[in-house]
Order: structure tokens, then C-alpha cells, then sequence
């Protein structure tokens, strides 16, 4: 009689399954991956809608009180930025700024990054204190602060779920703020790969996608299917777009490029060789002139939203609110107060279609502001293509897309003759880790 294999072959079944359990099963290491894009998507999506409220209301905050009392600002915004500007020096250093030239230094080093550039602390700091800034009336916008913050909430979701935490990671939560921020996938995914992976890899292109288009959706699920500036259905017809695009390429472009510029200046010593080396001190001088020019406008506090939505639908607004946005955004850069310049960016290019659109008052006066728009944005960001998607998905302006593209194209190489150096990347240099000498 000869012995039976069945409990030798019983044992060899039982390490397969086991095998392909760690290999395919729940707990492999593919559906962790799955699971920390699909829950930090989501995460972002959450946290971008109530961060937007919180800035929505913050806002609202400050337009009530300047409303009762017109004098406030002139008290309440220089001491502010003196205040938010010592807490951001001394709790949290990496919440300066907009916060994507963080996550562009943050892709370096991901894993490090999440003890500064991308940790709890400092994305929950840097929300907090753009919406002081916000209450203050600066000029700042939510959407570069939501860019650290998705790209933090990304990077966190991986490390709970024992995933290795990538520069795609970081791409993808960035990505993802900016869909959730604006209401725009489309732009979300342009975006990350315009701007943020300059080398990008095509097999991350799932990961990007899947993670913008669920922050997207819980975005839209949350806060509604909205259009940001309400719909445009204004077009141009061809012999105009030959004559306004080309100018307001080179218009928009070459104003986008010296803001660039400037605030590269600011940031490499500029600003300390200004105040003398007193931050407290600029920051109070920045913040009294932000609030001489609220008050004389009336329309540079904080994102701009409400001016240029009113521009864009045709309601006459000072020729001098673009000039009076484009340094209200400068000033608030310079003195480092937290905060994106995406919103005050977008208001400033439409400043800039409302003067183009003096020159050309025949013209459909929503059209040419989104022209001025799409130019100036581009001359500051260097991203032609997200540029023409975010106004188009903000807008619904389908039927304007060549002419924004166009303009954009132009306001490229107008920006790159005054500011050879794209902005995000430039001021990312200031968030790496210096060199050792030896």
C-alpha cells in the first residue's frame, strides 16, 4: 500500500491561496492603492466645498462691516496682515504664498514633504489663516490654498492605507483641489498635467483622472452643477477675433508676465531688501495701501469674484479696477500673507478685457472680457490650456474656445518676453532644501 499526496497537495493549495490573497486579495497592495485614491478624492471634495463656504462667508464678513463702516479697512486690513504674517513666519513657514509652488517642491522629496510642505499643520493653518486674510480684505484667492490642501489630503490618505506616497500622489490631490475649487474636472486635469508634471508619465494618467473627476463629482453632488461665472453665450465673429485676440494676447500676456516678475523679485530678497529686513514692518505698509484702494474702488477686497462676474455680463465698471487688482494682488503677494492669486488673477484679467473692451466698445462686452481674461491668467500661470478650460468651464463659453485659445497662445510668448521664468516653478525654488555648500 502506498502513502496518499492528498495532504501534501491539501498544503500546497492552501500557501497558493494565501499567496494570491496578499497578491489580489482586499487587503494586496492594488486595492489599497485604489482605496487611498477613491477615499482621498472623495476627502478633497469634502474639504474643498467647506472650504469654500468658510471663505464665502469670510468674505461676506468683511463686506458687511466695511459697508456699516467705511473707514474699518483702513484700521482692520494693515493690522491684519501684520498679524497673519508674524503667525504664518512663526507656526507654519511653508503655508506662505499660494501653496502650488509648494506642491511642486513637495513632488522633490514626497515623503518629506509631509513633515512640512504638505503636513496636517500646515494645510490646516494655511485655511485658516487665508480665511483671515480673506476677512481682512486681501487680495487673495482660496484655490492655490486648495491646491497644498488636496495634495496633503491625497498624501495622507496614502500613508494611512500603507501606500507608497509618490510624486503622482501629489499631482493627483493637487489636481483634484483644483477641480473641487473651481467646479471645473476638465481644468483639474489640465492643470496637473501642465503645470505640476512637467515630466509627465503617461501611466499616471489614470490615476490623475480618476482622482480630479471624483473630486469633481462630490463637488458638483455637494454644492450643485453650477457654472462659477454664470454662462456666456456671447461669440465673435472672425475678422474681430484677427483684430482683439492678437491685442489682447499681447496685452494680457505682457501685464501677466511683469506681475510674475515682480513677484519673483519680491520673493528672491526684493521684499527684504525693501522693508530692511522687517517683514512685520511691509506687511503693515502693504496692507494700509491694499485698503486705500479698496476703499477708492470699492471692488479690489479680496477674490474679485463679484467685479468680474459683473464685467463679464456686461455691468460698466471703472477702467481703473484692473491696475488697482493687478497691485492690491502684488502688494498681498510681497507681503507673504497665505493665499492663491488663481481668483484675483482671473479678476485682474478681467480689469484687463474691461480696458481692452474700451478700445473695442463695439464688440460683445462679455467676450472681450473673457479674452483679457484668459490672456492675463495665462501670462501669470504659463498654462495656455488650462487657462482656455478654465474659462471655458466657468463660463460655458463653448463657442469662444479658438478665440481664447488664440489669445492665449499669443499672451504666452508676450509673458515669456518680460518673464522668461514660469511663475510657480520660480517661486518653488524658495521651498527646496538648500544645497550643502561642502
Amino acid at each position: 500500500m502506498t502513502d496518499s499526496p492528498r495532504p501534501r497537495n491539501n498544503g500546497a493549495s492552501l500557501r497558493r491561496t494565501r499567496v494570491l490573497l496578499r497578491r489580489h486579495g482586499p487587503t494586496a497592495t492594488v486595492w489599497r492603492r485604489r482605496a487611498a485614491i477613491v477615499g482621498g478624492a472623495t476627502l478633497v471634495g469634502l474639504a474643498a466645498i467647506a472650504f469654500a463656504r468658510v471663505a464665502d462667508r469670510a468674505s461676506g464678513l468683511f463686506d458687511a462691516m466695511t459697508a456699516q463702516y467705511w473707514w474699518l479697512p483702513l484700521v482692520l486690513t494693515p493690522a491684519s496682515y501684520v498679524v497673519i504674517v508674524w503667525l504664518t513666519n512663526r507656526l507654519a513657514p511653508a503655508a506662505r504664498g499660494s501653496g502650488i509652488p509648494q506642491i511642486i517642491a513637495a513632488k522633490h522629496d514626497p515623503a518629506a514633504a509631509m513633515s512640512d510642505l504638505a503636513s496636517g499643520r500646515t494645510a490646516l493653518l494655511k485655511t485658516v489663516l487665508t480665511a483671515g486674510a480673506l476677512a481682512a480684505g486681501a487680495s487673495v484667492g482660496r484655490e492655490g490654498p486648495t491646491v497644498q490642501l488636496g495634495a496633503t489630503i491625497m498624501a495622507y490618505a496614502h500613508k494611512w492605507l500603507r501606500v507608497p506616497i509618490t510624486a503622482s500622489v501629489m499631482v493627483a490631490g493637487a489636481g483634484a483641489g483644483v477641480a473641487a475649487a473651481f467646479n471645473t474636472p476638465l481644468a483639474g486635469v489640465a492643470f496637473a498635467i501642465e503645470e505640476l508634471a512637467a515630466a509627465y508619465e503617461q501611466r499616471m494618467t489614470l490615476l490623475v483622472m480618476t482622482a480630479v473627476l471624483i473630486a469633481g463629482m462630490i463637488a458638483q453632488g455637494v454644492a450643485g452643477d453650477y457654472v462659477y461665472f454664470g454662462i456666456v453665450g456671447q461669440t465673435l465673429p472672425l475678422g474681430t477675433v484677427l483684430i482683439v485676440a492678437p491685442v489682447a494676447g499681447v496685452l494680457g500676456g505682457a501685464s501677466g508676465g511683469l506681475f510674475s516678475r515682480l513677484t519673483l523679485w519680491f520673493a528672491r530678497g526684493g521684499a527684504r531688501r525693501v522693508s530692511g529686513g522687517r517683514p512685520l514692518a511691509l506687511a503693515l505698509v502693504c496692507g494700509l495701501i491694499v485698503a486705500v484702494l479698496g476703499i477708492a474702488t470699492g471692488t479690489t477686497w479680496g477674490t474679485g469674484y463679484a467685479p468680474a462676474s459683473a464685467m463679464i455680463h456686461g455691468q460698466a465698471t471703472s477702467l481703473w479696477f484692473g491696475p488697482a487688482k493687478f497691485a492690491s494682488t502684488l502688494l498681498t503677494t510681497a507681503a507673504g500673507l497665505p493665499g492663491g492669486i488663481f481668483s484675483p488673477s482671473l479678476a485682474t484679467g478681467a480689469g484687463v478685457g474691461n480696458l481692452l473692451h474700451a478700445l473695442f466698445p463695439s464688440e460683445p462686452a462679455g467676450a472681450v472680457i473673457l479674452l483679457g481674461m484668459v490672456a492675463y491668467f495665462t501670462g501669470v500661470v504659463r498654462a495656455p490650456l488650462t487657462a482656455v478650460i478654465i474659462i471655458s468651464e466657468t463660463t460655458g463659453s463653448r463657442g469662444l474656445m479658438l478665440p481664447l485659445l488664440a489669445a492665449a497662445i499669443i499672451a504666452e510668448g508676450a509673458a515669456a518676453l518680460v518673464c522668461r521664468e514660469r511663475l510657480y516653478h520660480g517661486l518653488a525654488q524658495g521651498f527646496l532644501p538648500k544645497a550643502d555648500p561642502s
